[in-house]
């Protein structure tokens, strides 16, 4: 669900993202993850990319587009959004990032997020997420936006809770199996096509990350709720920085 904003003062807005500790204590923490995606065409040889990857110690993985023989898409993370705008945007705008075409309709940027119930938030929204995108056991991804309709957000909280449940365990089960693990992203207002959320499935097979997506359309959340899907970026790591 979507960060909650708490008037917690007056005349302040508390952003933190907020967990529950073991003894039932809200706990808060106002730090979050944000990743971005960015695909390209034009791609003949990926070594001069991780070269620079590699020598300007970014942290994110690079892809081959399963769909492209030229495409590739690069990952970037950082707790800093100046990042994406600074150290990011000046290796792109350089040899041999520049003579790439790029292909925004795959183009993703989002941050992490807290639901309520979480007991470590730098975990969740920090530790996690990074060793879930370098992980070198888990290179193939599938990564997608979503947009919910207008009719869940005017459902009451604990209707919103049970169709959550049903997806999200579904998640789980996939997760404890290793077939598919996932990286959860909030997009609001980041995203031009006004999408919700970012979903990146991560596993060291393809066939399961499909399965899960076709398992999941038949949950109440994506067969009732959710008015956009995709477009899907899918491919394969050959480079990841170091967890």
């Amino acid at each position: 669900m979507a960060l909650d904003i708490t008037i917690n003062k007056p005349g302040g807005v508390d952003l933190s993202e907020k967990g529950r500790a073991k003894d039932g204590q809200t706990i808060s923490l106002d730090q979050r993850l944000f990743m971005q995606l960015l695909a390209f065409g034009g791609c003949r040889d990926v070594q001069p990319l991780i070269d620079v990857l590699e020598a300007r110690q970014i942290e994110g993985a690079l892809y081959e587009n399963l769909n492209d023989p030229f495409g590739i898409a690069l990952l970037t993370l950082s707790p800093d959004p100046d990042h994406f705008l600074t150290t990011a945007r000046a290796m792109l705008q350089a040899e041999p990032f520049a003579s790439l075409t790029p292909q925004p309709v795959y183009t993703l940027f989002g941050r992490t997020y807290s639901i309520g119930y979480e007991n470590d938030l730098e975990e969740v929204l920090l530790k996690r997420p990074r060793r879930y995108a370098c992980n070198p056991e888990w290179p193939w991804v599938i990564w997608y936006p979503l947009r919910r309709t207008g009719a869940f957000e005017q459902l009451s909280a604990d209707e919103q809770r049970t169709i959550l449940m049903e997806h999200g365990g579904i998640g789980r089960a996939y997760g404890r199996a290793d077939h598919a693990h996932d990286i959860r992203l909030a997009c609001h207002g980041f995203d031009p096509n006004d999408n919700d959320f970012i979903v990146g499935l991560l596993g060291k097979d393809l066939y399961p990350l499909s399965a899960i997506v076709q398992r999941m359309r038949k949950t109440k959340q994506t067969s009732q709720y959710l008015g956009q899907i995709g477009p899907f970026f899918v491919g394969k790591a050959v480079w990841q920085s170091k967890i």
